[in-house]
């Protein structure tokens, strides 16, 4: 797992793509399909610089944010200064969890599960956020798929340019266990038209469906519904990313 200490500065900025609005419906749209009680609290697991978090607050969810990065929840923390949302962040590693009370609702998007670089990493989080969870409570979760990381991440190298940064993103795959380590160079255009570096690194890990299933059925967890690649249907071969429901059935055991 990664601070993010330089891709914090230009996270928002190279993923300018990303409908947050959309996804936070979407995820709205999947509680409101398994979600009986009208019970509110919510936690954005990994949550970043907070764009989940904001979209879900609008949305009317009483917000929890936390992410292990001072970097990004200094991010989240000035956008929620700037909407004026009652959200409160948590800097925490989301394999030590420590919350103050149970939640009806988790949330954990955009990858963060593969961040986690072991199956025991894996464990120990589907377990904290059952431990947290209300009986009956909703994770919802997604992750990047093996086909993501052995075909299209794989050995690859990708650039990004705005106007103000251009970012040069390196992969390099590891079969053994299909981990792919991510090597950022930023160039970042400063007032007097010079550019400035910086890099950061990290890297991911793809779990099979079955491991993931395994391990929530383990910590505590029904598993209600899975999604390929953000939509209402079943995950295919080529899906790239697989959204999974799970119902919190006990309570787990934190770590």
């Amino acid at each position: 797992m990664s601070g993010y200490s330089a891709f914090a500065r230009y996270y928002d900025e190279l993923t300018a793509n990303i409908d947050y609005k959309k996804r936070a419906e979407y995820f709205r749209a999947i509680i409101q399909k398994y979600k009986t009680t009208k019970d509110s609290i919510l936690l954005d697991l990994a949550c970043g610089t907070g764009s989940i978090s904001q979209e879900m607050a609008r949305l009317g969810y009483d917000v929890i944010g936390v992410d292990n990065s001072d970097e990004m929840l200094g991010m989240a923390i000035e956008k929620k200064f700037d909407s004026g949302l009652d959200i409160q962040y948590l800097c925490q590693d989301m394999r030590k969890l420590d919350m103050f009370g149970t939640v009806d609702i988790t949330v954990c998007a955009l990858d963060s599960i593969n961040h986690l670089s072991s199956l025991d990493d894996v464990r120990k989080v589907f377990g904290n956020v059952a431990f947290f969870s209300e009986v009956g409570g909703l994770f919802i979760f997604d992750v990047n798929t093996l086909h993501k990381h052995r075909d299209i991440l794989a050995d690859n190298t990708f650039t990004y340019e705005t106007d103000s940064v251009y970012c040069v993103w390196e992969n390099t795959l590891d079969r053994s266990d299909d981990s792919v380590k991510m090597h950022l160079e930023f160039f970042e255009l400063e007032e007097n038209g010079l550019y400035s570096r910086s890099s950061d690194d990290f890297t991911e890990r793809a779990y099979s469906e079955e491991d993931i299933e395994r391990l929530l059925a383990e910590t505590g967890f029904e598993l209600i519904a899975k999604y390929g690649d953000d939509t209402f249907n079943p995950p295919t071969p080529d899906s790239q990313r697989i959204v999974y429901a799970a119902r919190c059935v006990r309570s787990g055991q934190q770590i």
